[in-house]
Order: C-alpha cells, then structure tokens, then sequence
C-alpha cells in the first residue's frame, strides 16, 4: 500500500478504534434483501464527492431521491459511500437511503475502506444488505475474519481487487469459506476496479485483460470508468456480469435512463454471447 489508499486504510483504523459500541442481537437481526441478478446487472453508488473526480452530490436533489431514480431504472443494489474524510461520507446516508429503498426490497451495500470486523456489524445494525471489503489493505487473515463475519450475518460481499496478487490472495482465502456455494447464492461477488486505489491512476485496459483470470462459478463486477450503454456492452463481453457504476450516474440528468440503457446493453450482449 501506498499513497492514497494507505491514507484511507489507516483513518478507517482509527475510526474502527475509536468507536467502542457493541450491538444487540436485535439490532443485527435487521433484515438483509438478497441480490436478485438477471444476466447482467448494476450496482448504482451514491456518493456526496470523490477524491479524483470532486464534488457530484447537488443541492437540487437529496441522497434518497437519487437512490429512489436508481431504483426506477432497475438497479440491483445501491451501494452508499460512508467515509467521511475524503468522500464526504456518513453511516446515517445509508441509514437514510435504506429506510427509503427498504419498501422495494432492494439491497444496499456500504461502501468504504473497512479493516475491522465492527465495521462490518455497524453496516449490518445501520440496515446495510452487503459490504465491500478491498483485498489490498486486508492481510490474508483479517479478510478471512471479515467475509466469516459478514458471511454469518448475512451479507453478501463483494470483494475488491486491482492486481494480480489481489486476486492470487483472493482465491487463497476464498477456499475456505466454499465461495462456490456463497457465490451461486449471490453473497460473494469478486470486483475488478481499474482505478489503482493507491495512486487513482485509472488502467482501461485492466478489465480486458484480467478476464482471462476470472473465476467460474463467481459473479464478477467491472468497477470504475464505465459511462455509457458501450461500456456495459464490452465488460459483458469480457465475461463480466454485474457493473458497479457511480460517478457517470451521479453525474446523468436521468439516471434511471441510463441504468436502463446499461442494462439493455448488457444484457443483449450476455444472450449473444450464449448463442
């Protein structure tokens, strides 16, 4: 780790340390909406700003309205940005959109640079469905912690990698814990981001050339850099089967247009692809 990430990954140590709270059993038998795939699918993100791409969040349309659009559109899950220090983040925005999508039964995921297993619980006590969990500032034993703990609530996981040896430690750890069996559940899904966390360098060419890589059986989510209808078109054909996509719909006038027009793309090119 170095650079950005490792900034990231020690704050979030911090904050893991400084929050002594323990949860009830009723507050973390919250319910948890399972992932309802389809072929190819999108994990839409709401976030308040990003540290490559600046402010997204407008005063023009709150949080929940835009997860609300999201919905409308056919997202799978709305992932939720909680780091406060460079994304502007907060666990009350989950809160707040879960309350609000939790109606519709759609899960959502918290997004941020978790270390610690209380981490997990707390996106598990605030409502949260899923977590993403980042191989890169996770030694090989707290990732196995922290998908047993998500696991064992209930949460489906989407793992994070954007290198290599990320998903070399990946399968590693991932053998124990009969990814196979959580993956055909849809409470494992293996995420290929091709911004570099550690530098923000953004590697167009990292999606192609990974797929080779990529494990059957596994539900695998193209992250980062994906803009338009195209670019849904060309990771499905790549083998991906889910996009986590957040900037270019924070960004979009209508949302919900173009979620649906990724996942027409997608779609069609995962029904040609089984011909």
């Amino acid at each position: 780790m170095s650079n950005f990430l490792q900034e990231m990954a020690a704050a979030s140590a911090a904050r893991a340390a400084a929050t002594n709270v323990s949860f009830t059993s009723h507050a973390l038998d919250r319910p948890a909406f399972p992932l309802r795939l389809d072929r190819f699918d999108l994990i839409a993100e709401v976030k308040n700003r990003s540290p490559a791409e600046g402010q997204l969040a407008t005063a023009a349309e709150s949080r929940v309205e835009r997860a609300a659009r999201y919905v409308d559109g056919g997202a799978a899950a709305i992932s939720v940005l909680t780091e406060p220090e460079r994304f502007d983040g907060q666990l009350a925005h989950l809160e707040e959109i879960v309350e609000a999508v939790s109606p519709r039964e759609v899960p959502v995921m918290r997004k941020d640079f978790l270390v610690d297993t209380g981490q997990v619980l707390e996106a598990k006590a605030a409502g949260a469905s899923g977590v993403l969990l980042i191989a890169a500032i996770l030694d090989n034993r707290q990732m196995s912690s922290m998908l047993d703990c998500a696991f064992g609530h209930d949460l489906f996981v989407l793992l994070e990698a954007f290198s290599e040896d990320d998903l070399s430690r990946i399968k590693l750890v991932a053998q124990r814990f009969k990814v196979r069996e959580q993956a055909a559940q849809h409470r494992f899904l293996l995420g290929i981001n091709t911004r570099d966390l550690r530098t923000l360098e953004v590697d167009q060419f990292r999606l192609k050339r990974y797929a080779p890589l990529l494990p059957e059986g596994v539900t695998c989510v193209a992250e980062s850099g994906l803009v338009a209808a195209r670019d849904a078109e060309r990771v499905a054909e790549w083998g991906y089967r889910m996009a986590l996509v957040g900037t270019a719909l924070m960004r979009a006038d209508d949302p919900a247009e173009l979620i649906g027009g990724m996942l027409r793309a997608g779609r069609d090119k995962v029904a040609k692809c089984a011909r």
